[in-house]
């Protein structure tokens, strides 16, 4: 059992916390994994003080020796993959072998990649007769969830750090490893005291003390559109800069002559990863209605292959949910969209799911239609939804269709074809052709998916904002 009942302010570990606690269960056993103390406003209160007391001589430091700091933590952070990866599996569901590289190797590396881009990031550059300076925003609270807990963390505490603000990190309490992981690798990099802080607590305790505070400056939030609405609506009484990344219902398209085979495998992976519990899944799959039964036929193969089980078998490819709670949200969603109309592709998608374990079975919906809440709703679970059209204008139409726009994918025969659709695609960031990841490019989302942008520079650029000084012409000559 994991005791996750301390802390981290100023520079030291305090606690145990007294009040409210909670106890986590291993989603495929469903045993007791550890115990989580929440925190509520008293320990929010000395964490943001703790950020306002070490702003001033954080900020004041070198890029370069920020940069250090977040390398010891990349290093320390890539020395625990054999340890951290097993706990954060038990805790969300995904199988080890993704853990070890989703959610534990790519946080360490960005850590490094954030170094680098705080060393070499031009801080200042000169306007005609103004030198405009790039300056960190101040005290940043950080939320976030718990689907990828340590990458998510990452992708907002490592840049606002190396840009030299100061942090007050409020992880998803139901995903604790990776967060207490990662602030003892700071305690041991040597961060000075308060620059980074770390408190547990639920959403309506913590994290609505974390966005009314007045110390500060920004909120930085991963999570559900709906929580999103009431985090900025904290903020906005304080008229704090607020980054949003929140949820998404991701279409793919495949056009006419594209790689159909190809295309549905790719729809079943970048829907089924994580469970589903990915907010920039695939969770929409369009296709020429002459194509419709074949791409079917094929997702229904392809299901076979989603081997359900223990997350830490190394045969498992479909781990469970992080819960019984959203086991059931989803289950109830599928039973609402069967009641609606749409039909199960995959007559062995309702089979027998382990005997243990928060499992929801891998389904492929066919007959959606495309005002149907299973057609514009995030799900958060292993859901594929098959929608047919009969012109590259209505699948366009129907991939813009919903409130959300954080992740698209297109399958082309040709390269025109493609990038004359992606372009057209509001959404944050679109894959044409299974094209890989990329971390280093922005990422974030249109209308209800969010505000601002995460990796790379332009996640970097979100902790900073900009000030012009004015200077006499004879001080500004070249």
């Amino acid at each position: 059992m994991h005791e996750y009942t301390k802390a981290y302010l100023a520079g030291r570990w305090t606690g145990p916390l007294a009040g409210n606690s909670l106890t986590l269960h291993d989603s495929y056993t469903e045993a007791p994994i550890g115990t989580v103390a929440l925190a509520g406003e008293e320990v929010i209160n000395a964490a943001v003080a703790a950020a306002r007391d070490a702003f001033p001589q954080w900020s004041a430091q070198s890029p370069a020796y920020r940069a250090e700091l977040l390398e010891k933590v990349g290093a320390a952070l890539a020395s625990q993959v054999d340890t951290l990866a097993p706990d954060i599996t038990r805790e969300v569901g995904m199988p080890l072998k993704l853990s070890r590289r989703l959610q534990v190797q790519a946080p360490a590396a960005a850590w490094q990649a954030y170094a680098g881009i705080a060393r070499q990031f031009p801080y200042e550059a000169a306007i005609g007769h103004s030198l405009v300076t790039r300056v960190p925003v101040g005290v940043v609270g950080c939320i976030t969830p718990w689907n990828y807990p340590l990458h998510q963390i990452t992708a907002k505490v490592a840049p606002a750090l190396g840009a030299g603000c100061t942090v007050v990190l409020k992880p998803s309490e139901l995903a604790p490893a990776g967060a207490f992981a990662l602030a003892q690798a700071i305690h041991a990099a040597g961060f000075p005291p308060g620059v980074f802080n770390m408190v547990l607590g639920d959403g309506p305790g913590a994290g609505e003390a974390l966005c009314r505070h007045g110390e500060v400056d920004m909120i930085s939030f991963t999570g559900s559109t709906t929580a999103g609405r009431r985090v900025a609506s904290l903020a906005g009484q304080g008229i704090k800069r607020v980054a949003l990344e929140l949820g998404g219902k991701s279409a793919s398209i495949v056009l006419p002559g594209a790689d159909m085979p190809a295309a549905a495998r790719h729809a079943l992976s970048a829907c089924f990863i994580n469970s589903g519990q990915t907010c920039n899944a695939i969770t929409r799959l369009l296709v020429p209605a002459s194509q419709y039964e074949e791409c079917l036929a094929l997702l229904a193969r392809g299901v076979e292959t989603f081997a359900m089980g223990d997350p830490l078998d190394a045969a498992t490819r479909l781990g469970p949910l992080v819960s019984a709670r959203q086991r059931d949200q989803v289950r109830a969603m599928v039973d609402r969209a069967l009641a609606a109309g749409a039909r199960l592709a995959t007559p062995d998608a309702s089979r027998t799911v382990p005997a243990r374990g928060y499992f929801v079975a891998p389904t492929v919906l066919a007959d959606v239609s495309p005002d149907a809440e299973i057609a514009r709703q995030e799900v958060f679970g292993p859901v594929l939804a098959v929608m047919p059209y009969t012109t590259t204008e209505q699948a366009i139409e129907l991939a813009n269709g919903t409130d959300y726009g954080l992740a698209a994918a297109v399958w082309a025969a040709d390269e025109a074809a493609g990038m004359a659709v992606a372009r057209r695609l509001r959404a944050g960031q679109v894959d044409v052709n299974g094209a890989p990841f990329n971390p280093a490019a922005p990422f974030g989302g249109f209308r209800l998916s969010g505000v601002g942008r995460e990796n790379g520079v332009h996640g970097f650029e979100e902790f900073l904002q900009s000030r012009a000084i004015q200077r006499p012409a004879e001080w500004s000559k070249e």
